[in-house]
């Protein structure tokens, strides 16, 4: 009995190669390749031109619609829809985690914020614009309902793994709910939500990037604007400032949460 293991391992092995190259052989089998554009060299060459000149009068003009003004508002986007997001997530994060009697409340909640998280944030930004008008305001809409699905789904996760000694230590000495509450679980919850929400505002910088290609305000509008009249120096400096921008960010937002989770 005991060499039928190996022999089922190596056909669960072969099998697994051939599913996983029956699907990349699908998947490229659906590629089609029109060659390259003659032009392609010459486009190039300007798109790098335009990346190593960049327009630098762009930074700052004092009409709002300069590069400074326009990340600022990006960055704004983006911190407004997590701060909408990390309070209206909670809810749903303890409606999905597994705390309940019954498994079918946490299925549900669950089942929720998956249905949240899969309407990407530019289909939330493009459905909100038809409702709101273009703008800002459609963009913290679309980051605030999107990241509702992502913080309620690692919210729910910190539920989970919490420790309950705590909790059991308090009410063994006839502590009440709000006082087990106060100085057991919201003590060990908040580390790990406040550590989640600085991540996720991470992802949403970048998301607000792109969200203003569809009117949704930020620096995505002139951005789309400047490729589309192939003006590669203003796309040079935007593309710098949202580099500059997301590194800065994720530098104080990682020293943050090292604190938090330490």
């Amino acid at each position: 009995m005991l060499p039928a293991a190996p022999k089922k391992n190596r056909l669960r092995l072969y099998l697994t190669i051939f599913i996983v190259a029956a699907i990349y052989i699908w998947a490229f089998s659906g590629l089609s390749f029109s060659g390259i554009k003659k032009n392609a060299f010459e486009l190039l060459q300007a798109i790098l031109n335009g990346f190593c000149h960049p327009d630098w009068s762009y930074v700052y003009t004092g009409d709002g619609e300069d590069l400074i003004s326009l990340l600022l508002q990006t960055v704004a986007i983006a911190f407004l829809g997590t701060f909408v997001s990390s309070i209206l997530s909670i809810p749903f994060a303890f409606l999905a985690a597994r705390i309940w009697k019954h498994r079918q409340v946490s299925s549900i909640g669950k089942f929720i914020l998956t249905m949240i998280r899969t309407f990407p944030e530019i289909i939330l930004a493009i459905l909100f614009i038809k409702v709101v008008g273009p703008g800002a305001y459609a963009g913290v809409l679309a980051v605030s309902i999107h990241s509702i699905g992502m913080l309620g789904k690692l919210y729910s996760e910190a539920i989970e793994g919490l420790d309950k000694g705590p909790e059991e230590a308090m009410e063994s000495v006839g502590c009440n709910l709000i006082e087990v509450w106060r100085f057991a679980t919201i003590p060990q919850l908040l580390p790990h939500f406040m550590s989640y929400t600085l991540y996720r505002f991470e992802i949403a910088v970048r998301s607000a990037s792109i969200l203003g290609m569809v009117g949704a305000g930020g620096i995505g509008t002139p951005l789309i604007f400047a490729i589309n009249g192939r003006s590669w120096d203003r796309v040079g400096i935007i593309l710098i400032g949202i580099v500059i921008t997301v590194t800065v960010i994720d530098f104080i937002s990682g020293k943050i949460r090292a604190k938090l989770v330490a």
